[in-house]
């Protein structure tokens, strides 16, 4: 693992449980024990209202990293969570694709802040539901991309589109990038449209699928209003099961190890 390892969390659709994969993952990862980041680029800031960052405590945010002269280290908090920290958002990150379309390195900005983060950390970039400024952004400074895919009808088109657009990244900004891979989300294995769409893409995309399902589970979908990841809100819950052994396999893709991060 290099000195630090950075996943931007993308899907240019909404509610596909991009930032639900956010909050767990970065939760599964640091009972796992692994030092984790996470970066909530959403101006909607659901990440940070889902590890209980209240906006009274938002007094540094990602705006300030991408606009102002704040570092990493000055925007980030501890959160409930052991090994877990944030850099919270708030709604005036939603101005930020305005005020940095006139910045020459207006691409690069996340990218150069990142540089200097602490050595060891894991750092997840929880992306807006759009292809705009901000997570372009965070492909540039990743050194992946993973894509959580809804097990619905249009869920290949659109990741389609978001291929499209890793590689175009790629090939103009941050060649290094990659697919980490692709997580499916909200199945109903009672549903044959779960089953089938699973199928689909697991023969388009073979191995970047991972073996590892999220099932559709109401604790999972009750664990937000309570401002907690699922796996502390139900650690015995299906949707933590799923999200714990989701994390496994993500560790294992990165060869990471507690000791390592």
């Amino acid at each position: 693992m290099p000195d630090h390892y950075i996943v931007a969390i993308a899907n240019q659709k909404g509610g596909v449980g991009k930032t639900t994969t956010a909050i767990n993952l970065g939760a599964a990862l640091a009972q796992a024990g692994h030092r984790t980041i996470l970066i909530d680029l959403d101006p909607q800031g659901n990440a940070s209202t889902g590890l209980g960052i209240d906006p009274d405590r938002r007094h540094h945010t990602v705006y300030d990293l991408l606009v102002g002269e704040e570092s990493l280290e000055a925007v980030t908090q501890d959160t409930d969570i052991e090994n877990l920290q944030i850099v919270p958002a708030t709604p005036d990150l939603a101005s930020a694709d305005v005020e940095l379309s006139s910045s020459a390195d207006r691409t690069r900005l996340l990218r150069r802040k990142l540089q200097n983060a602490a050595p060891g950390k894991i750092i997840l970039i929880d992306c807006p539901p759009a292809l705009g400024l901000l997570t372009v952004n965070a492909m540039v400074a990743a050194d992946a991309v993973l894509v959580p895919l809804q097990a619905e009808f249009y869920a290949l088109e659109g990741l389609s589109q978001l291929l499209t657009s890793v590689r175009q990244v790629r090939q103009t900004a941050n060649p290094a990038l990659r697919v980490n891979g692709v997580l499916l989300t909200m199945s109903d294995y009672r549903n044959n449209l779960s089953q089938q769409v699973e199928a689909d893409a697991r023969a388009t995309l073979g191995e970047l699928i991972y073996p590892t399902v999220i099932p559709r589970n109401v604790r999972v979908s009750e664990a937000p209003s309570h401002a907690l990841p699922v796996l502390i809100y139900d650690p015995n819950s299906k949707g933590s099961a799923a999200y714990r052994q989701f994390a496994a396999e993500f560790a294992a893709r990165l060869n990471l190890t507690p000791e390592a991060a």
